[in-house]
């Protein structure tokens, strides 16, 4: 998010100033596109790059649909780094850092927050990352706001294919837990370096969360682990954590929402892998 120099509360910006950051919304300047409508990148005058879209950096007057300005990102998201957009290899530490981070934000949203957000649409493209691969979480186009007193927001089902929590999907009833189990798919991600949903495999194999579940309850959970993780470290130096993590992600694809883990709990594990991680590292 843009903030002055002081930490105070972001700017307004009026339309002409976002008209001349992005040139008049060229095509030229457009990022992506998500729940909320395209995305452009645009430089103020002082030289800031900013993304325009309806996230963090602030609203625009005299406009009748609103957008907002945040911080640009250009290392692309998870999702690129992933899935061979670029050919930078991300090793365990980093994706333990981002699954971290990734919680971070998302225990912010539905608990430090004044009134709790639910994003709706958790998944590896819209975790932005930054030139030191830190993430960001984007995209608030599908998120709610908790209804005050109530467990649940009920809405349609909207979400991505592969990510939408089913007890979602079956009942309408919006909760924290949606989020936990879209996040339970990118740590699946995080862990075998695969897409939510990949019609290149077998047709039992399309979805990730039915995937590794099957394997790791066949105990052939090595089949699906990106082997690149052990590259750089012998095996037994990371296999544990790689084990806790695997146990925490299928923990945020329980069936029943009240089986799964608050993010806020996500994040005390999390940091419990890494200090295994660690242990392992400096013990060989």
């Amino acid at each position: 998010m843009l903030k002055k120099n002081d930490g105070k509360s972001a700017r307004m910006f009026h339309l002409k100033e976002v008209k001349k950051a992005t040139k008049g919304f060229s095509k030229d300047r457009v990022l992506g596109s998500g729940g909320f409508g395209e995305v452009y990148k645009g430089e103020l005058e002082d030289g800031t790059v900013v993304a325009v879209k309806s996230a963090k950096v602030g609203n625009i007057k005299s406009t009748e649909q609103p957008l907002m300005l945040y911080e640009y990102i250009s290392n692309g998201t998870l999702s690129d780094h992933l899935h061979g957009k670029f050919s930078t290899f991300l090793d365990w530490k980093t994706r333990l850092r981002i699954a971290l981070q990734t919680a971070e934000a998302l225990t912010y949203l539905h608990s430090a927050a004044h009134t709790p957000i639910y994003h709706r649409d958790v998944k590896s493209t819209n975790i932005l990352l930054d030139d030191d691969f830190n993430a960001k979480v984007a995209d608030f186009g599908l998120s709610r706001l908790a209804c005050p007193g109530l467990s649940h927001v009920s809405t349609c089902a909207q979400g991505t294919l592969g990510y939408l929590d089913p007890e979602y999907y079956r009942n309408y009833q919006l909760t924290d837990k949606s989020d936990v189990y879209s996040y339970g798919v990118v740590l699946l991600e995080l862990l075998t370096s695969q897409k939510a949903i990949d019609f290149s495999r077998d047709q039992d194999d399309v979805n990730l969360a039915i995937y590794v579940s099957v394997r790791a309850n066949n105990g052939a959970i090595m089949e699906v682990v990106d082997q690149r993780l052990f590259s750089k470290e012998p095996a037994g130096n990371i296999l544990a954590s790689i084990k806790l993590f695997l146990e925490l992600g299928l923990a945020c694809l329980r069936e029943k929402k009240g089986d799964r883990p608050a993010m806020k709990d996500v994040v005390q594990e999390l940091h419990c892998i890494i200090q295994v991680l660690d242990h392992e590292v400096v013990q060989n």
